[in-house]
C-alpha cells in the first residue's frame, strides 16, 4: 500500500469547495446553529464540515415539500421529463469532480466512482422517458351500465432515506422515479458522504426543478431529525435503503400513519460456480460481485459456494488475482481496493475473518488488518469457510471471499436459500436448463447468470424476505410513488 499523503491537493480542494455547505430547502440554502464533519476514510481527515439539521429543519423540509405538491404534480409529464434528461446531462458533463467528491468522501477508487457517476445519470435518463409513459385504464363494467375509469396519480411528499455507498446513485434512484410521477420529496443522505447529495441538489436546481420539489437535509443525528417527519401525515411515501435492522425499525414508524413504504435492505448474496462452468469467466464474474465498492455493496457476493470439483483451483486462481489488487487511496492510479468507510468496518471485517478461521476456514491471501492512517483492510481470500462461521449469516461489507464446497445441485440450493435474506443471487454454469432450474429455485429477487452484476436502472432492482419491499428501476419503478385511482362512471 501506498504511503498517504493526509493533505489534499489543489484539485480536490477545489472539488470539496465547490459543493454547498447548507441545507437546500425551499429552493435555499441553510445555515445550521452546529455542523458537522465529513471524513476521508483513506486519511481519517476532515474534508470539511456541513450544516447539521436538527428536528425543526427536518419539519421545514417536509413544509417545503407539501407546499409544493400540489404545483409539481400539476406539472406536465414531458417538463419533469425534461428537467430530468437535463440533470442527465449536467451529471455526465461534471462526471470528472463528481466522481472525485465521491472518491473523497466514500473511499472507493476513481474509475469505480467515474462508473458510479454514469450509473447515477442514467437512472434520471430512465425516469424522464417514463414520466411521458404513465397510462391507466377504461372498461365497460360487467353489467354493462357504467364504465371504469382508473388513474396513476402521484403519492405526495415523499421521504428519502439514502447510504453511504452509493451516495449519488442511490440519490438518483430515489429522486428519478418521484419527481417522474409528480412527487416532491426531501433526501436525507448518510450522515458519512453528505457531498454528493448536496452536490446534486444543486444540480436539480440549475437544472430547473422548482423551490420546495426536491430538499436535501443533512444531519449527524438522523433518528430525531427523521422521526418527526415520519409520523407527519403530510409525509406519504418513505423509501430507505440501508440495513435490514434500521428498516425494520422505520416500518414500525410508519405503520403508524399507514405510509407506503419502499425497503431496499441486506443481503446474503450466494455467489455458485458448477464445475461445467467456465472458470475464467467465473474469476472474473467473482471479482465483480465481490469487489465492487471494495465489496461494501448489498449486492456482493457473501457466501463462495464452488462444486468440490474445481474448488481447488477456482480459490487458488481467485486468490492470485485478489493478492495482486493494488491498496490505498481511491485517487491514486491504478488503485483498486480503497479504504473501507470507517474503523468500525474494519474491526467488523477482522472479527468476521477471526471467527471464521477459528471455526476451521483456511487464509489464501490477506486476513490481517493493516497500520493506518485510513481504514484499510486488504483484499482476503478464505476456504472451507463452514455454515456456521458469522460471516455466512451477515453482511461481511468488506473485501474478503469467503469459498465453500458443495457437492449437488439440491444441497446448494437448500444452503444457499438457508438465509433470511433474499436480495441478489449469482450462477455460474454452461448448462442452460441446470442455470434455469437453480435460477428459479433460489430465494431472491434477481439472479446473475454467468454475470457478476445484475444493477441497471432499466430493470427491478430489490429482494424478498428480510432484504425488503418493493422494487427500484425498470418498468415498475415508478409505480413506488404512483397511487391507483378508481373512477365508475355511470352512463
Amino acid at each position: 500500500m501506498t504511503q498517504t499523503d493526509t493533505s489534499l491537493n489543489r484539485l480536490e480542494q477545489t472539488a470539496i469547495d465547490s459543493v454547498p455547505a447548507g441545507l437546500y430547502i425551499g429552493g435555499e440554502w441553510r445555515e445550521t446553529a452546529t455542523t458537522m464533519p465529513v471524513l476521508d476514510p483513506a486519511t481519517g481527515q476532515v474534508l470539511c464540515r456541513v450544516a447539521d439539521a436538527g428536528p425543526a429543519d427536518g419539519l421545514a423540509a417536509l413544509a417545503a415539500a407539501a407546499d409544493a405538491q400540489r404545483d409539481w404534480a400539476r406539472t406536465s409529464p414531458r417538463e419533469r421529463g425534461d428537467i430530468l434528461m437535463r440533470a442527465h446531462r449536467a451529471l455526465l458533463e461534471d462526471v470528472d469532480r463528481l466522481a472525485l467528491i465521491a472518491t473523497l468522501e466514500m473511499g472507493k477508487p476513481l474509475a469505480e466512482a467515474r462508473g458510479e457517476i454514469a450509473y447515477a445519470a442514467e437512472f434520471f435518463r430512465w425516469f424522464a422517458e417514463e414520466a411521458v409513459r404513465l397510462d391507466g385504464g377504461y372498461m365497460p363494467a360487467p353489467g354493462g351500465n357504467s364504465r371504469f375509469l382508473v388513474a396513476r396519480q402521484p403519492v405526495g411528499p415523499s421521504l428519502l432515506i439514502t447510504p453511504w455507498n452509493f451516495p449519488m446513485a442511490m440519490a438518483t434512484r430515489k429522486i428519478g422515479p418521484a419527481l417522474a410521477a409528480g412527487c416532491t420529496c426531501v433526501v436525507k443522505p448518510a450522515e458519512q458522504t453528505p457531498l454528493c447529495t448536496l452536490a446534486l441538489a444543486r444540480i436539480l436546481h440549475e437544472s430547473g426543478v422548482p423551490a420546495g420539489v426536491v430538499n436535501v437535509v443533512t444531519t449527524s443525528d438522523p433518528g430525531a431529525l427523521m422521526t418527526p417527519m415520519i409520523l407527519d401525515e403530510r409525509s406519504r411515501k418513505l423509501s430507505f435503503t440501508g440495513s435490514t435492522a434500521v428498516g425494520k425499525k422505520l416500518l414500525e414508524q410508519c405503520a403508524r400513519t399507514v405510509m407506503r413504504t419502499s425497503m431496499e435492505l441486506g443481503g446474503n448474496a450466494p455467489f455458485i460456480v458448477f464445475d461445467d462452468a467456465d472458470l475464467d469467466a467465473a474469476i472474473e464474474g467473482a471479482l465483480a460481485a465481490k469487489m465492487r465498492n471494495i465489496g461494501q455493496a448489498c449486492t456482493a457476493a457473501n457466501r463462495i459456494f464452488v462444486q468440490r470439483a474445481v474448488i481447488d483451483e477456482f480459490a487458488r486462481r481467485l486468490a492470485e488475482r485478489m493478492a495482486a489488487l493494488p491498496m490505498g487511496r481511491g485517487t491514486e492510479a491504478d488503485v483498486v481496493v480503497g479504504p473501507l468507510i470507517d474503523g468500525d468496518a474494519v474491526a467488523k471485517v477482522t472479527e468476521l475473518v477471526a471467527d471464521a478461521r477459528e471455526r476451521g476456514a483456511r487464509v489464501l491471501t490477506g486476513g490481517e488488518s493493516v497500520d493506518g492512517p485510513g481504514n484499510f483492510y486488504p483484499a482476503t481470500v478464505l476456504v472451507d469457510v463452514p455454515d456456521s462461521a458469522r460471516m455466512c449469516h451477515t453482511e461481511i461489507f468488506g473485501p474478503v471471499a469467503a469459498l465453500t464446497p458443495f457437492d449437488t445441485e439440491d444441497e446448494v440450493v437448500t444452503r444457499a436459500n438457508d438465509t433470511p435474506y433474499g436480495l441478489v443471487g449469482y450462477v455460474y454454469t454452461e448448462g442452460l436448463r441446470r442455470g434455469l432450474r437453480v435460477c428459479e429455485a433460489l430465494e431472491s429477487g434477481m439472479v446473475g447468470l454467468n454475470q457478476g452484476v445484475v444493477s441497471n436502472p432499466a430493470a427491478p432492482f430489490g429482494g424478498v424476505k428480510e432484504s425488503g419491499l418493493g422494487r427500484e428501476g425498470g418498468l415498475v419503478g415508478i409505480d413506488e410513488f404512483l397511487e391507483l385511482k378508481y373512477i365508475g362512471v355511470a352512463l
